[in-house]
């Protein structure tokens, strides 16, 4: 028996002014229409809680990535923002959920990432991996918790990305060793991507996978606006905390 994984919609409006917002998105939550004319989207939702409201993403996050998302009301504003995101002047930090227990309380992750595809052979053309020819990329992470229930060990990981590739974080934890929870493409078993695409979400997969999204979350942002300090947190989506403490 196979079950496509519903989206969810209850996102949080966590800071507002006259010119932005910074929403916590729920997973799973697609951002962006992609062609299929009943998918739910976060823009969608806001849309219709906010009618009237222009609305201009300035971060993404995955589909299956919960947490804070800077919005901007006018194109303007996007602008704006969106030069400081290329400036590094938005500072982000997210929370993650991998497996096993680290011989280390913190450490960074450097290396250049690539699409797999582009070097090697890959089933999954968005998959990406390390490599020396690839983007320079680099994740600071720390070991917040370490925990353990009958599925085995884990750690609550903060990760701290300072430059911002595709699934960063996610391939970066998978070459530490230490894979996210959830995720179907680098926690362990890319195959869990392919048979998901395949078959939906399935008793098999929920065995493999433990958690039917990847344990990732944008917990806070920070960056100056008109000369004051901004400073938003998200508080760890519920799935996530119902796991840690399981």
């Amino acid at each position: 028996m196979s079950l496509r994984i519903p989206a969810r919609t209850d996102f949080e409006v966590l800071e507002e002014n006259a010119e932005w917002l910074v929403v916590g998105k729920p997973a799973p939550l697609i951002m962006h229409p992609t062609g299929k004319s009943d998918e739910v989207t976060l823009l969608g939702v806001l849309k219709r809680a906010m009618p009237g409201e222009e609305f201009f993403f300035v971060n993404r996050l995955d589909r299956e990535t919960s947490g804070c998302v800077l919005v901007a009301k006018s194109g303007k504003v996007a602008r704006r923002l969106g030069k400081m995101m290329g400036r590094r002047e938005i500072e982000k930090g997210y929370e993650a959920i991998v497996r096993g227990w680290p011989d280390w309380d913190e450490v960074t992750v450097k290396g250049g990432l690539r699409r797999k595809g582009e070097f090697t052979e890959s089933a999954i053309w968005v998959r990406q991996a390390v490599q020396a020819e690839g983007k320079e990329s680099e994740t600071g992470f720390v070991v917040k918790r370490r925990f353990e229930n009958e599925k085995g060990r884990f750690c609550v990981v903060d990760c701290r990305p300072r430059t911002g590739r595709t699934h960063q974080i996610r391939v970066h934890l998978e070459f530490a060793g230490f894979p996210m929870v959830g995720d179907k493409i680098y926690g362990g078993d890319e195959a869990a991507y392919l048979d998901f695409l395949r078959d939906g979400w399935t008793p098999e997969l929920q065995e493999r996978l433990i958690l039917d999204r990847q344990a990732l979350h944008a917990s806070w942002m920070k960056f100056m606006w008109d000369g004051e300090v901004v400073e938003v947190r998200s508080a760890l989506a519920g799935d996530m905390v119902r796991f840690c403490v399981a």
